[in-house]
């Protein structure tokens, strides 16, 4: 998964994380809860988050467009929705996979340390 936290286009961290055999949507709230994590550990933490995310799926579960039947998933979606109440206001948008370009890059750098490592 990659992850990326910015304030008004300037680089805040960035995650790198290898998450092992996993579906692409677990994989996409994995990502999401990272994001949160991340972004609650930044020094006097952010009242506010806009988290892009190129998954529809997870941005319609998490808006309540969609409901959640997977029960691998719902474990994800509930302790995200937990994780969002900790911030005064998160905005989960929908961005094309095209204008996600450093979260897919740093996804696949996590992917190739572990084919290096194995």
């Amino acid at each position: 998964a990659g992850v990326l936290l910015e304030r008004d286009g300037e680089r805040l961290a960035a995650e790198s994380l290898f998450l092992g055999r996993t579906t692409n949507n677990a994989a996409e709230y994995e990502a999401l809860l990272a994001a949160l994590r991340l972004a609650a550990r930044q020094p006097g933490g952010p009242h506010r988050l806009t988290v892009l995310s190129d998954s529809e799926l997870l941005v319609r579960q998490i808006n309540g467009e969609y409901r959640v039947r997977d029960a691998n998933l719902a474990r994800f979606h509930r302790e995200a929705v937990e994780r969002m109440k900790s911030f005064a206001r998160v905005v989960v948008r929908h961005v094309p996979r095209e204008k996600n370009v450093e979260a897919d890059r740093l996804a696949n750098e996590a992917l190739d340390r572990a084919a290096r490592d194995r």
